[in-house]
């Protein structure tokens, strides 16, 4: 599988996350709809990606008792969602509750945020073995754990990777971090990019000179 963009809404608006979405329509196929752009607008933001024809990742880290995490993968089932998180942390039970939902999106297990500082490595294979166990789609982890995990985990087992920055950006609160190329070599299914793209003075040349870079 060839690594994927996405990029990562943080945004405060439906004007201006609908503007960069038609911005960035030709370069990338999945948009990260996180807690802050969701709790601001809600669902119409989803139903607005899907109308583009490209997918949503929904990355709001479910973590609750096994019932409730259960009905909310159904909810965003029943939004045509791509893609979802659900911390892996939040143990086997609720795991397997959240995999059994029919007409699920992929499930992705959040290991150690990438704000975490440290050598994670331990901690992040454990939760990477449970989420994969449970029948999990995948883990979200840091550019840091990708080559531990590619030794560590099945075929198609999907590695999905924040903290990443191109050359000469900031890394932010991030702090396990790594470039596009590095993170595409490492083996990331996909890598997350936020703040370097949709910051930038021309979002879509940013995107496109990341998707190069990944490409290489």
């Amino acid at each position: 599988m060839k690594s994927k963009l996405i990029v990562a809404l943080d945004v405060d608006s439906y004007e201006q996350a609908t503007t960069l979405i038609e911005q960035l329509h030709d370069t990338v196929e999945v948009f990260k709809v996180g807690n802050q752009l969701f709790t601001r607008v809600g669902p119409r933001i989803i139903e607005f990606i899907n109308a583009q024809d490209r997918k949503c990742f929904l990355d709001l880290k479910f973590l609750d008792i096994p019932n409730t995490v259960a009905k909310a993968v159904e909810s965003a089932g029943a939004l045509k969602v791509h893609m979802l998180t659900v911390h892996a942390c939040g143990g086997k039970e609720m795991l397997k509750a959240a995999v059994g939902v029919a007409d699920r999106p992929l499930l992705l297990g959040v290991t150690v945020l990438t704000s975490v500082p440290g050598d994670m490595r331990a901690e992040v294979l454990r939760l990477t073995h449970l989420a994969e166990q449970c029948g999990l789609n995948g883990v979200i982890a840091s550019p840091r754990e990708i080559t531990l995990l590619r030794r560590e985990v099945r075929q198609g087992f999907l590695v999905v990777t924040p903290g990443v920055r191109p050359a000469g950006a900031e890394a932010g609160d991030q702090k396990r971090v790594m470039s596009p190329a590095e993170a595409v070599a490492a083996g990331a299914d996909y890598i997350i990019v936020g703040r370097p793209i949709i910051a930038a003075q021309d979002p879509a040349d940013a995107a496109r000179r990341i998707a190069e870079e990944m490409a290489l």
